[in-house]
């Protein structure tokens, strides 16, 4: 049996294991909301620390707090924001919709720790940690640093580390001519550069759209506490923990320009997370597109290779399998899942507060790791090592009954498309036919079915 000690809370006594860091109101929670095994990340974690630690700095600075007190909440929160005590953050992901046992967790694990460095100075969870402070406004504005964090220093990174290496690719291979598709059919000549280059596009747009969303995210909802309108802390305690935080993180913070929106809706979350969905539907795309052009290698399109990881089959010697771009499909379908997720929550604020606050930033800050983790394998991976294969390209496009759309405005679209046609059902190439049915003079159907000539517009 774990051996416990009693804590007391407003509703009375609790019994927590004796080496917890943590009160009655966490082991209240950790006993009413046994639903799964989700617990807050480290950013989030960071994010109450940090908090916690520009509350105290603000409220000593305005004369609410005793300088004794605020060191002490100082201390013990730049252990929490270290990481320190992360594993005494015990409550589930799925609790109540404002997050307040996190913050009660947070509120007595740095209140209990005081006690351990010092037994002279009493420092009260709520009285002194939580003092200027709500769960109302201290959730959300955890849930905006930790994204704006992620997103500045960790997603937006690995998104420009694969567009650079997207662009070095399409550089690399801009001289590598295949047969385009459009429906899937083949289409006229495109260089395996050109498609490359529409990936680096995609990426670019990708990281500007994520860009957009800064000037939100980076609102704070600190200072409104219960419903917004600042009842029990200082008018300049919100602009003061903002100043403190754009420390903290090297981002620019600000005090929300209306508390009664940044604390009853979470549009801006909801706005982050439609970004990252579109991210993940760029991503997606490109993965598929990297996993059909490596189909093969002898008996679909061949026309490029990407890095062998690992054996792909438990039954078939030597099969290798695209499980970069695999394992970078299945992280899209995540983010897309939790962008829907984040939606319904947001669409369920009430009144003056959005109560699915500690799901949305489950789901947000995961989509975010997700995906920064998954820009760099696919980087590493796959992007880096794939290779243009140049003969099987050339092999199809001369195969290809497409080419015939070069020769539409000299013989016109009818006779091209019966050119077409026939040269499928006699298996020849349109070249053949052609010079079979002396459709012109074989000079002038070299410059004509020249596939470089194909690449771009003409006067």
């Amino acid at each position: 049996m774990t051996k416990t000690r009693i804590e007391k809370d407003s509703m009375g006594e609790m019994q927590v294991p004796e080496t917890a860091m943590y009160g009655a109101s966490t082991a209240r929670a950790v006993d009413n909301f046994p639903v799964s095994d989700l617990r807050f990340s480290r950013e989030f974690i960071r994010a109450l620390g940090e908090i916690k630690l520009a509350a105290a700095t603000s409220n000593l600075a305005l004369g609410k707090l005793a300088e004794a007190q605020a060191d002490l909440i100082r201390q013990a929160a730049a252990e929490v924001i270290a990481g320190d005590w992360d594993d005494q953050f015990v409550v589930d992901i799925f609790q109540t919709g404002s997050g307040t046992s996190t913050n009660m967790n947070a509120n007595e694990v740095i209140a209990h720790r005081c006690a351990q460095i010092s037994s002279s100075t009493y420092v009260h969870p709520n009285d002194h940690v939580n003092m200027g402070q709500s769960s109302n406004d201290v959730i959300p504005t955890a849930i905006h640093l930790a994204s704006a964090d992620l997103l500045v220093h960790t997603l937006l990174p690995a998104l420009n580390y694969l567009h650079q290496a997207l662009l070095v690719k399409a550089d690399e291979t801009m001289d590598a001519v295949k047969i385009g598709r459009t429906h899937l059919m083949d289409a006229t000549p495109i260089t395996i550069g050109q498609e490359i280059s529409g990936w680096a596009r995609q990426v670019e747009l990708a990281i500007k759209r994520l860009e957009t969303a800064l000037p939100r995210i980076t609102e704070l909802a600190q200072g409104g506490t219960a419903v917004g309108t600042g009842l029990n802390t200082h008018p300049e305690f919100g602009s003061s923990c903002a100043a403190e935080l754009s420390k903290a993180y090297g981002i620019e913070f600000r005090e929300a320009d209306n508390h009664f929106e940044a604390q009853a809706a979470q549009d801006a979350a909801v706005e982050l997370s439609g970004q990252l969905k579109t991210v993940a539907v760029s991503l997606v795309k490109i993965a598929n597109d990297v996993r059909l052009l490596n189909a093969g290698p002898r008996c679909g399109l061949g026309e490029i290779t990407v890095p062998s990881v690992q054996p792909g089959s438990s039954i078939m010697p030597g099969k290798v399998n695209p499980v970069i771009a695999e394992s970078m499909a299945q992280v899209c379908a995540q983010v897309i899942g939790n962008d829907a997720a984040i939606t319904f929550g947001g669409a369920s604020g009430l009144l003056d507060l959005n109560v699915m606050l500690p799901m949305m930033a489950h789901n947000l800050l995961e989509s975010e790791r997700l995906l920064a983790s998954a820009s760099r394998m696919f980087t590493d991976k796959c992007i880096n090592g794939l290779v243009a294969n140049r003969e099987r390209c050339a092999e199809q496009i001369e195969w290809s009954m497409s080419m015939v759309t070069s020769l539409a405005p000299v013989i016109g679209y009818d006779r091209a498309s019966q050119i077409a046609k026939q040269a499928v059902s006699e298996g020849k190439t349109v070249r053949q036919i052609c010079l079979d049915e002396s459709v012109m003079d074989e000079d002038e159907l070299d410059r004509l079915l020249d596939p470089t000539s194909m690449l771009k517009p003409h006067a």
